[in-house]
């Protein structure tokens, strides 16, 4: 019975080492592309007051998140796409559960989730485009493995 427990112990933590190394890990934690281990943001996407600041490197592994001045204007680009995206998702979702509601309802509910949603996307696109142009490196040299 240990041998089975061990065996499963095994293979969890190899799927969590396999996920961890995964580009979508970094961005649904908001990590360091490069280590997956550091913080990307200095704060939380609701910390309006430093909504979108990034460490200028990773407090782990050290190396830089932007590789040329104005690297992130690129996240626009994802950004308009999220929002295009939730905009018809929250149209869809309208015509499926309450088909009768007016075009004003409509709009006032569209305009409130990008409107709550917006800091949570603009941090979203900046992670998204780090991701599509920083590779996975491993944890930094001298650190422990897990």
């Amino acid at each position: 019975m240990i041998l089975v427990t061990e065996a499963w112990n095994d293979i969890d933590s190899l799927r969590n080492m396999a996920w961890k190394e995964t580009k979508l890990y970094s961005i649904v934690n908001f990590k360091c592309p490069y280590c997956h281990e550091g913080e990307f943001f200095v704060s939380h996407p609701y910390d309006l007051a430093k909504a979108g600041d990034l460490h200028p490197a990773c407090t782990e592994c050290g190396r830089k998140y932007s590789i040329e001045p104005g690297f992130y204007y690129g996240a626009m680009y994802v950004a308009y796409a999220i929002g295009v995206a939730m905009c018809v998702t929250a149209w869809v979702a309208m015509m499926v559960l309450a088909p009768g509601l007016g075009v004003l309802p409509q709009i006032l509910i569209i305009s409130a989730v990008m409107l709550l949603g917006g800091p949570f996307f603009y941090a979203l696109s900046k992670i998204i485009w780090a991701n599509m142009f920083f590779t996975y490196l491993g944890p930094p040299k001298g650190a422990p493995k897990a």
